[in-house]
């Protein structure tokens, strides 16, 4: 392309290494493969094209996250049409495939997730799931770091009630998420 600085290739890795990451989140939006895939897909076909607007030496992960987010919320404004699932009777007759008890788990964690608010379910898996610090979480949000704080602590909260628990005790969640950690309540 004429006037655009070529690819480096630290930023080819980085965008290859972030796609599981980006995935996961395309799915806890919008549990559906399909549309995690596109959205995917389009995050990464406007960070290669907007690469000059990167500036080297920031949070890769942190800037195509926020694209991701942001491609999601323009699909839902384009999709007000479609059929909203608020109460999760489509999540919930999602059919989970085979007999070990950590699908399961994870079939009713995945449930649980579609029943929270979009904005707590943000905040927990880019918190809980993805790794990222409540501030990065903020700025992918655009929202003040108390906010997310809250919206995680709220998602922990109603995701005990969901799933039996007692309360959202730190490390609650840790069998039903298997290798995620969820961090301490601060």
């Amino acid at each position: 392309m004429e006037g655009k600085s070529p690819v480096s290739s630290e930023f080819r890795d980085g965008l290859i290494a972030a796609i599981p990451g980006l995935r996961a989140f395309g799915m806890s939006l919008t549990a559906r493969p399909d549309r995690a895939d596109d959205l995917v897909q389009e995050t990464l076909m406007k960070a290669w094209n907007h690469h000059d607007s990167y500036q080297l030496g920031t949070n890769l992960r942190a800037w195509l996250f926020t694209i991701l987010r942001n491609e999601f919320y323009t699909h839902i404004r384009k999709r007000r049409r479609e059929v909203e699932d608020a109460d999760g009777v489509y999540a919930g007759a999602v059919a989970v495939s085979g007999g070990q008890e950590s699908h399961l788990e994870m079939a009713e964690l995945q449930v649980a997730l579609a029943q929270l608010p979009d904005d707590q379910r943000e905040a927990i898996v880019l918190v809980g799931a993805s790794g990222f610090s409540y501030q990065e979480a903020a700025g992918i949000c655009g929202v003040a770091v108390g906010t997310v704080k809250s919206r995680v602590s709220r998602a922990r909260e109603k995701l005990a009630q969901l799933l039996g628990g007692d309360g959202p005790t730190p490390g609650a969640f840790d069998k039903r998420l298997d290798a995620v950690e969820m961090p301490p309540k601060s």
